[in-house]
């Protein structure tokens, strides 16, 4: 890497921060209308980090790997 790159550490990071800002962008975008629609919601944060935190406290949230745990099942009974 460093052939092309002249600090690859600082662009592991910098890789590493866009891939954060694009989940918290996509976590965010899925999420607000369920939140809007939740009638139990009465305060929405002003911040994504606030927002995001919000998200994944909820009990009906599972992560990549519940949601891929969940559809395994699914899957293997329509093979």
């Amino acid at each position: 890497m460093k052939n092309d790159l002249l600090d690859p550490q600082d662009w592991v990071a910098r890789a590493i921060d866009g891939k954060v800002a694009n989940c918290t962008k996509r976590i965010i975008a899925e999420w607000l209308p369920k939140l809007y629609a939740d009638e139990s919601v009465t305060q929405i944060p002003a911040s994504e980090d606030d927002v995001v935190a919000l998200i994944v406290a909820r009990d009906d949230y599972k992560n990549r790997a519940d949601r891929d745990a969940a559809a395994a099942p699914a899957a293997e009974e329509s093979e």
